[in-house]
Formats: C-alpha cells, structure tokens, sequence
C-alpha cells in the first residue's frame, strides 16, 4: 500500500489522488534524493486491536526532499528477500471478508479487525508529501510505547506507526524544519500541520509537547492477576502494562511560553521541564542516626508517650532495634494512641482483642454449603490460600510444612475481609502483614496493625488504581525537577511513565530490598517525615543511583524494566535512604519552587481564591526552610522536651 510520491514530483495537485489513494506496490531503499531523517524499528500496525507478529510490519521511517519537495515515507524491511504480508480489513460488521480501503485503523481499537493475512500480496508502504500532512496524532498504545496517526488533507488517516526502539522525538525535530505543528484547542492529543510561512513560525519547538501524558491518566484499568503481574518478573510486568493499560483521553492544558524566553534548540518536545528553569542549588549532606534503642525513658509515670514527634524524629533518623519493634510499632500504626496511658492501652487491647475475634467467627462459622452460595468469600479464601503459600517462605517463620505462621497469616487476612468487606483481599496485601505479623507474633495485634497500614496504603489496591495513576504522575513531577535529563533519556525510551516503578509503590519496596531492610525502611516511612510522600522521594533516590548506568549503556525499553528488576536485593538502604533526605531539603530549600512540586512535597496547599495566585507561599515551606538554615535542631520536629 502506497501513497505514490511520484504525484508530488509530477505536479498532481488533486489530493484524493496525491493522499487518499491507497496502491499495492513496493518502496525500496530512497532513491537520489536528500535523506533528512531515517529511523529503524518503526513498526507499520495493521490492526488496530491487536498487536503481535501477524499483524505489525517492521520497516524504516524517513524525511526524504526529493526535486526540493519534502516527504514522508515508510517503507517494510526486506526480510530475506520476501515481502512482508499485506493485511485486508473489513468492517466488524461486514460480510465475506470484503477489502475496504477507507477504514480508520488509527485510534478506535474496535473500529476494524482483519479479515485475512494474505502472505503473497507486496508489503505496505507510503510516501505522503508533508504539504499534504493534515494532522498528527499522537498516542500510546500502553506505558510502554508511543504510536503516530497520520491524517492527509483528504482525511483519512494512514496505519498508526509504532516506535519500538523510539525516535519519535527526532523524527518530528526533523518535520518542524518544513512544518509548523499546533496542538489543536479541543484535543490535547492532536496538532494540526501547516507549512511554514501560513502560520506562526516562531513557535518554539519544545512548546509542541506531543509525548508529555500531562499525568491525566496514566494507569487506566487494573484487569490482570496484579501478583502474577506485577510481582512475577518485568517481563510479566511488560506484558501487564501493554495488556491493561490504556492512554489518556482527556486534552492536557498547557501554558503558553514566555516569547520573550529564548527557545532552546535542543530541548526535546513532549517534555514540559517543571523546573521552569529555576535552578535547585546544591544539595545538603544528610547523615543517619542511631535507631531508637531506649523506650521505658520515653514513657512517663502513666505509661504516656513523652514527646512522639521526638519519638518520630529519632526513628526516622534510625529506626527501631529489634527488641523495641513490638512495642514502639503499634503506636506508629495506631493501635495504641500517642498519649494513652498503660491502662487505657490494657483496656483497648481487652477490646480489640473481642472486636477481632467476633470477626474472625463470622467467617469461621460458614460452612462449606453456605460459601458455595458465596462466590466473593469463596474466591477470597482461594486467593489468601495461594498467596499464604508463597509469601516469605524463607523466613523461618513462614517456612516448612504445616507452619503455625502460616496458620497466622491466613486468619488475619480472612478477617480482614470480614473488617473491610468492600476491599476484601487483594494480591499482595500477604506482603505488607507478613512483617507485620514477623515482629509482633501476636494475631490480634498484627491484625490491627494491618487495618493501621492498610489506612496509609489501601488506594492502592483499589480497583480504580486511582491511587497507582496520581502516584506515577507525582513521581514523575518530582524526577522531572530533579533530573530533566533522566526524565528526558527515559522518555525517550519509552519509559517516560515510569511503570517500572508500579510494584515499588503498590507494596511499598518490600520486593526490592531485604526482609530486615523492610523492617526499617516501613517504620521510616511510618513516621511520614519528613513528608507523606517520601516514599516517592526514596524511588526518586533509587533512579538518581541508576543514572548512569541508564543513560551510560545502550538501554530501551525492555532492558530498561530488565535492569531494574536486577536491582532486587542489591540495592543499600541506608545510602538511599540519605539521598532521599537530601533530595527533599534540597527541594525546600529552592525559593522559587514550582507549585506542582510543593503540591507532591505537602508544602503549599491551595485554596480555590490561591490556586492560580503566582505569589502563595507555603508558610510550611518557610518553616523548614528557617529550620533547615537554624542547622543543629531537626528540620521535622520541635526540639521542646
């Protein structure tokens, strides 16, 4: 299939024929002409629904000025000599298989599906003059990688290019030298062409933002087994996010660029720098503490916690020794409220220890003829039954056969689903009551461990992921401010999403680093200090680890997941936990802070009157700003006794 670029050399000025006609003829390798731009790994998508061998065709993309008329083309790579298949399509409701030329294959996946594969016919392949380039949509078929749509000035759309090893960046520096491309007011997705000298030609190139999500939604559906998924290995995680996840349909608003700035020719599109240039300055050198290893000295005659944000404080800086864990965690998950007494804690515990044990009788007592009417109890008890099988079992405390840990582990979680029947059990939650369960060896406490954890975390098992999408935006608000040039390096393999972070965030590292580390990075993170989402600044820390090993070695999209699943186990804690520290004062310590960074931050919370006001200041943000300059006393607490 071709538009034939001949048209354009001969003068043919009717575009149903120069753009709209479709001919079954091969494009070999550019003939003499001036070859601007040549990508390979630029996969021509026959079917819009699907995606696998049958149904995309590998070839090259280029920018070819052929007699002074500019081009483009793609045209199939030669696979030993033989054609790559050409595709008919029919409507989903035609009859007999009928070819139809004028379909959209673009962007509705259940638009069109293809009707017979026919090995024999030529390859595809199109050449369409830029002057008749109407528009350029741009898409993501999954978090993974980006896809064009292409609609000539007759209106109708060409197959969606898929770029599997990226350049679509390059590729559309490469059109703007003979284009102008303008996002369209009603679409945040779409950018109308025009040639240069009918439009504003001074549009900067980096304002055109094709690839930037704008995080409107960046996880769309959560529909796979999330344990097989996204705690199996990435090249399952890979498959997850191409299977399940579909792209943002809502258009992006953008602000404008100063026209008084100086353009940058070498910013990429599609990536809207948050740091608007604003320069973060160096950042401070944190040091770790000692855990917290004395408690009855905390305690005052009444059994009352002296001073908890003190408490906070020195275990953030430490965490906990192994011997206090039991004591000081049920305060940090609320179980026992800051200020009770030794009596009131005895007589909280004689009442949740009846709460949770008429719980766990209601599921107890059903029997078997009963939960056969009960497919939802029934599939939780199948879940929590596989999942207990093969949570920690290397932990001596799980392991072996007939284990009474294991025993422990799925009552509390089957009670769990009696606590919060609209929830229930989801794959993974196994991980966050197995230590948990590890340190205090209590059920009844653990449990109510659990309900205070899950208060923190439970979004993130919802199944809107409503959670999991604001927590990759956030994520990728911050990378942007700390590290455009990451950002932009993994943007422009595909991994601009940051997808590989999912498992991260979803059971909070707990696959990532030792059962012992888990111990002290949770109760860290507990303390919520010196943020509620330094959590987000510790994956940030991670990356900044990575980067140059990322950006140094050849990496795409797939070794990119690959490289960071090997970071399992080997990464130091205390080193990132540093770096994230680092990374936060250094953020505070900007003047000149983007809001959507303080928003991520918790520093500056907007009312509807200061939303949009460019002069609002977080009176938090000066605090520990004063604090952060004061040195000797701790940036998060008071130091009063």
């Amino acid at each position: 299939m071709s538009y034939n670029v001949a048209t354009a050399a001969l003068g043919h000025t009717d575009r149903g024929e120069a753009a709209e006609h479709w001919r079954h003829q091969s494009l070999r390798p550019p003939p003499a002409g001036n070859l601007i731009f040549e990508k390979e790994g630029v996969y021509l998508h026959t079917n819009a629904k699907r995606s696998n061998q049958e149904t995309s065709i590998p070839g090259f993309i280029r920018v070819v000025e052929r007699a002074g008329v500019p081009a483009l083309e793609w045209s199939p790579l030669e696979d030993e000599g033989h054609s790559a298949p050409a595709v008919l399509y029919s409507r989903k409701d035609g009859e007999g298989g009928e070819e139809d030329m004028n379909f959209d294959p673009g962007y509705e996946p259940d638009w069109a599906i293809v009707s017979s594969v026919k090995k024999d016919r030529e390859h595809w392949a199109f050449s369409l003059p830029l002057s008749e380039l109407y528009s350029l949509r741009r898409n993501r078929f999954s978090l993974g990688r980006n896809f064009l749509v292409l609609t000539s000035k007759g209106g109708h759309p060409l197959p969606p290019l898929h770029f599997h090893r990226g350049g679509t960046r390059e590729l559309l520096r490469a059109l703007h030298h003979y284009i102008v491309l303008d996002q369209s007011p009603v679409d945040g997705r779409l950018f109308l062409s025009y040639p240069r000298g009918t439009h504003d030609v001074s549009q900067p190139f980096d304002k055109l933002q094709f690839l930037d999500d704008g995080g409107s939604d960046i996880v769309s559906r959560f529909i796979h087994d999330p344990y097989a998924t996204t705690f199996g290995g990435f090249s399952k995680v890979t498959n997850f996010f191409r299977a399940a996840l579909r792209p943002p349909d809502t258009p992006v608003s953008r602000t404008p660029r100063d026209p008084n700035l100086p353009s940058h020719p070498d910013d990429e599109p599609g990536f809207e720098l948050i740091t608007c240039g604003v320069e973060l300055g160096p950042r401070p050198d944190v040091t770790r503490g000692k855990p917290l290893d004395k408690w009855a000295e905390c305690l005052d005659s009444e059994g009352r916690v002296k001073n908890p944000e003190k408490i906070k404080e020195l275990v953030f800086r430490g965490g906990v020794i192994p011997s206090l864990r039991k004591d000081v965690w049920k305060f940090l998950l609320g179980f026992y409220p800051w200020n009770s007494t030794t009596k009131e804690r005895e007589d909280i515990l004689r009442a949740k220890t009846d709460e949770y044990f008429r719980m766990k009788v209601q599921w107890k007592s059903v029997s078997e003829e009963q939960e056969m009417r009960n497919s939802l109890l029934r599939g939780y008890r199948s879940l929590i039954e596989r999942d207990v099988n093969r949570t920690d079992r290397q932990n001596t405390f799980f392991s072996g056969n007939d284990n009474p840990g294991l025993t422990l582990l799925h009552d509390v979680l089957m009670t769990y689903c009696m606590y919060n029947f609209d929830l229930g059990y989801v794959q993974g939650m196994s991980d966050l009551l197995s230590p948990i369960l590890f340190v205090t060896q209590n059920e009844v406490e653990s449990f109510w461990c659990l309900t205070g954890f899950m208060e923190l975390v439970h979004q993130n098992f919802e199944e809107s992921q409503e959670a999991m999408k604001k927590q990759l935006d956030q994520l990728s608000i911050l990378l942007k401010a700390l590290d455009p040039e990451l950002f932009d390096f993994l943007d422009s393999q595909d991994s601009g999403s940051l997808c590989f972070c999912f498992r991260w965030l979803l059971i909070w590292f707990k696959r990532e680093f030792s059962f012992e580390d888990i111990l002290t990075l949770w109760e860290v993170l507990w303390t919520r200090l010196p943020c509620d989402n330094f959590h987000l600044l510790i994956a940030c820390a991670i990356l900044k680890s990575q980067r140059g090993e990322l950006i140094g070695s050849n990496h795409d999209f797939n070794t990119i997941l690959k490289h960071i699943n090997e970071l399992t186990m080997k990464l130091d804690l205390q080193g990132i936990l540093q770096e994230a520290e680092a990374i936060y004062l250094q953020l505070v310590q900007c003047k000149d802070l983007p809001l959507k960074v303080q928003h991520v931050l918790g520093l500056y919370i907007p009312n509807s009157s200061e939303e949009n006001s460019p002069d609002s200041q977080s009176s938090e943000t000066q605090r520990l700003l004063s604090q952060s300059e004061a040195g000797a006393a701790s940036p998060y607490v008071s130091t009063h006794p």
